[in-house]
């Protein structure tokens, strides 16, 4: 549930929504969602000074009802 809502929010954000792909794996210190966008959106992701990417993170904390999860942006 958690990838399936990152992925409606964030393709609202970005210019190529087709694009946009989310991956899921575990880790010993919780869940992790990796973002995978068209390198000209990566910046949009981001935000200026990060504040989108802070707030995709706030919202998914919230989700999660007190799992660990973290949400990195790949680097493809």
């Amino acid at each position: 549930m958690l990838a399936a809502a990152l992925e409606h929010v964030v393709k609202g954000i970005v210019d190529h929504p087709d694009d946009v792909r989310i991956t899921s794996s575990t880790s010993p210190r919780g869940d992790v969602l990796e973002v995978h966008v068209h390198p000209d959106d990566r910046g949009r992701v981001i935000g200026r000074g990060g504040r989108t990417a802070k707030a995709l993170r706030t919202l998914i904390s919230a989700l999660a009802d007190g799992r660990r999860v973290r949400v990195d942006v790949a680097d493809d």
